[in-house]
Formats: C-alpha cells, sequence, structure tokens
C-alpha cells in the first residue's frame, strides 16, 4: 500500500472576493475579545501564555519569521479550551441573572448570586481539552459538571477531566456520538449543556465559546506589536469541528480586513469534516463519515461546527488534510528545535501545523501551494500550539520510539553544517 501524501490541498478563492464577511460581523462584532479579555483576565491565576519566534526554523524554511502561541500552560490545564468553556459557562450565568453589568469571575461565586442561581450541573461532550475546562470552570464557582468522551479517549485524558471535578461518561461511539448522547441526557435530567459546537436550535453558547478564543489572538496582537511587529501574513489552524479556526479568522477578519492575513485550515485525513464540505462546493458543512480514527485526538471530528463554516467559508483561503505522520513530525520538531530554538512541547493536535508548513515549504510538488499562498521570503507566519502532551504515554511513542514515521519518499535532509 502507498503511503499517503503529507498534504492535500484545495483553495476557497471566494476567501478573496469577501472583503466583509456577514458572518464575522455576526460572531465577531468589533470590541469582542475586548470583553472577553477583560473576563479572562479577572480569572484567578490568568496570565498571557508566551508567543514564541522561531528564527532558525524559520531561515531554515525560507520564511521571515515563525511564531507560535503555546498554549501548553493556559491556567495550567494544558489546552487553549478552558478560554472557550469558561467565557460560555461566564456568559450563560449572567444571562440567568438578567444580564447586570459590572461582573467578573469572582463575583459568581457569592452566596448572594449562588443563592439567585441554585444548584446547575454543566455538561459537555470532548475529546479531552474541551471537558477538561468545562470541568475546572464548573469546579472553580462551585458547580457540578459530567462530561461525556468517546470509548478511544485515552485514560490520561479521562484522569485530567475527572481531577478537575468532573463525573465522566464513556460513549460507545464517536465524538460526534457523544455530542447527540450528552445533549439528549441533558434534556432529560435539566443539565445545561457547554457546547463548543452548533447545531438548529443551540447557537448562543457556541458562539460565546468561540469569542472566548479570542482572548488568545487578543494577547498575540500584543504580543507583536511588543515586538515591533504589526500582524502576521500567514495563519495556519488546526481544526476539528472548526471553532478555533473561525476565532482565529473571525478575529483577524474583524480587525484587518480587508488587508487580513492569508488563512489555511488543516486537518487529519481520517477526519476532514471542513475540506469535505468545501469539496462539495455548495457553501454548506457537510459531515465526514469513517471511523475518525486518527492519532489527533482533538482533531477527530466528523461534523463541522455549522457556525464556524460560516467563517472559515467566507474567510480560509484554503484547506489541507494531512496524514498523522505530519502531527509526529510536528510534535518531534517542536520538542527537539534547531539549536537557538525555543522548544515546544506539542501534542498530536497542536502540532500538526507546524508539520504541514514544514512539508509545505520543503518539498518540491508543493511550489503550487506557496505560490497560491505567496509564501515567500517576506512571510510572517503564526500557528498556535494548541496542547500540550495531554496523553504522555502517546506523546513519548512518538517522539520517543519514532512512531508514526515519515515514508521516505517524503523526507527530507538538509546539510547538517549549515548555518541558519
Amino acid at each position: 500500500m502507498s503511503a499517503p501524501e503529507p498534504i492535500t490541498w484545495i483553495a476557497n478563492p471566494r476567501a478573496a472576493t469577501i472583503s466583509h464577511s456577514p458572518a464575522v460581523a455576526k460572531y465577531f462584532p468589533a470590541g469582542i475579545s475586548e470583553k472577553t479579555r477583560a473576563f479572562h483576565s479577572s480569572v484567578p491565576n490568568y496570565h498571557v501564555t508566551p508567543l514564541k519566534s522561531l528564527n532558525r526554523l524559520a531561515n531554515l524554511l525560507g520564511i521571515a519569521n515563525l511564531w507560535v502561541k503555546d498554549e501548553a500552560n493556559r491556567l495550567s490545564l494544558g489546552s487553549f479550551k478552558v478560554l472557550g468553556g469558561s467565557y460560555a459557562i461566564f456568559q450563560t450565568i449572567l444571562k440567568r441573572l438578567g444580564n447586570p453589568e459590572g461582573f467578573a469571575f469572582a463575583d459568581l461565586n457569592t452566596p448572594e448570586v449562588r443563592k439567585e442561581l441554585g444548584d446547575i450541573t454543566f455538561a459537555a461532550a470532548t475529546d479531552g481539552n474541551h471537558g477538561r475546562g468545562v470541568a475546572w470552570a464548573a469546579t472553580s464557582l462551585g458547580f457540578k459538571s459530567v462530561i461525556y468522551v468517546h470509548k478511544h479517549t485515552s485514560e490520561a485524558r479521562i484522569a485530567a477531566i475527572e481531577k478537575n471535578g468532573a463525573r465522566v461518561e464513556v460513549i460507545d461511539g464517536t465524538y460526534d456520538d457523544a455530542v447527540r448522547q450528552v445533549n439528549e441526557d441533558a434534556q432529560k435530567n435539566g443539565w445545561q449543556v457547554i457546547s463548543d459546537t452548533s447545531w438548529e436550535g443551540y447557537e448562543e453558547i457556541p458562539v460565546w465559546v468561540m469569542q472566548g478564543y479570542t482572548t488568545m489572538f487578543s494577547e498575540v496582537q500584543q504580543q507583536l506589536v511588543a515586538m515591533g511587529q504589526f500582524k502576521p501574513t500567514h495563519i495556519f489552524m488546526q481544526a476539528g469541528v472548526g471553532s478555533l479556526a473561525a476565532s482565529a479568522f473571525g478575529f483577524y477578519s474583524s480587525l484587518f480586513a480587508p488587508e487580513r492575513p492569508k488563512m489555511v485550515v488543516v486537518e487529519p485525513d481520517l477526519a476532514a469534516c471542513l475540506f469535505h464540505s468545501m469539496e462539495f462546493g455548495d457553501g454548506k458543512p457537510h459531515s465526514f463519515v469513517g471511523s475518525l480514527d486518527t492519532i489527533m485526538a482533538g482533531l477527530a471530528c466528523g461534523d463541522p461546527n455549522p457556525i464556524a463554516w460560516e467563517v472559515l467559508y467566507d474567510c480560509a483561503d484554503g484547506f489541507i488534510k494531512c496524514p498523522d505522520y505530519v502531527a509526529a513530525k510536528g510534535m518531534r520538531v517542536g520538542g527537539v528545535p534547531l539549536y537557538g530554538d525555543p522548544y515546544i512541547i506539542a501534542g498530536e493536535s497542536g502540532a500538526v501545523t507546524l508539520g504541514a508548513l514544514m512539508f509545505i515549504m520543503e518539498l518540491d510538488q508543493y511550489a503550487h501551494i506557496r505560490k497560491a499562498l505567496g509564501l515567500d521570503q517576506n512571510s510572517r507566519v503564526l500557528l498556535v500550539n494548541s496542547e500540550r502532551n495531554t496523553d504522555p504515554d502517546d506523546y513519548r511513542r512518538v517522539v520517543w520510539d519514532g512512531g508514526d514515521q515519515i515514508p521516505r519518499q517524503y523526507r527530507i535532509y538538509k546539510n547538517p553544517f549549515q548555518e541558519y
């Protein structure tokens, strides 16, 4: 059996024709990132995560700058996901209280507020990180939580959710099955679902989740200005249901349209619901049917988030799908960087964009992608390490033991004595 190519690409030329996206205006209105960041700044132990410059690797790849927003230690939870879950819980509680002005995170845990709210159980489906964030936020405010995971979720990820105070239910199926089951059970039990994907009649909370993620990009812009930079020219963003990518693209389209960066979605080839939707060409989200059996557990989603798709269809300049060995390459390069570059401990979902960018820049067969995106010596590329090694055993399998090896025909060897 021949090995799959590292990169399969489909362009979205429509994005270049849209200077102001109605979806961006609807879901990411002006000032939303200032609002979300003000909330997150009130959360105990909040701090700005680092924006790491991989200057040596950028030089090796033939680009001007390569920046990685490293979410490995966000609130000690190992993932950006808590930004969305906590903000959505905050907004849900505020709505129940009649949307009072001037509330911060600590205000939600006062005896008066708790008496008015009563008991609430927050529920979510997850591949790991979203559930951990919801559990942490609920527990921090004194509420219960129940988190549904699919049968392939690792014991390490389940234990991390339970450590943050949640009861975990394992569903015999995929992530998408867990989403459907938690919604059914929540209706029966009176739980409040905090989901990062939407469906008919359930859109407000997923919008709050996506808006919560914009705190990360507000931080990025502040960090870039401190470096004497204005904005990235290119953004590569990993995607499961598409909420993180939509948040990134919505933030930058709102801030810089029509001079926004070029923006690309990266997915596993065995769970490429957004790539698959673009292939249809009808502008609608479509489900990806299959086992979703990829090491990129956080991206193993078969059903796109419909509201995220609206943003991506307007703003993503292209979609890429990759086999698992692309993520594995990103994990190894981050963990063992070129001399002088900072190291990045990235889980499988966090590393795939780095692997994808490297293959695009290093292999001659992808010159057409470089040309389509204008990737050259002047390019300033932004990536996000969305998670640390949240499954330590699998991280060691890949990084220590060389799991998911790159097929020989796609390996690139540079002169080891060359200066970068």
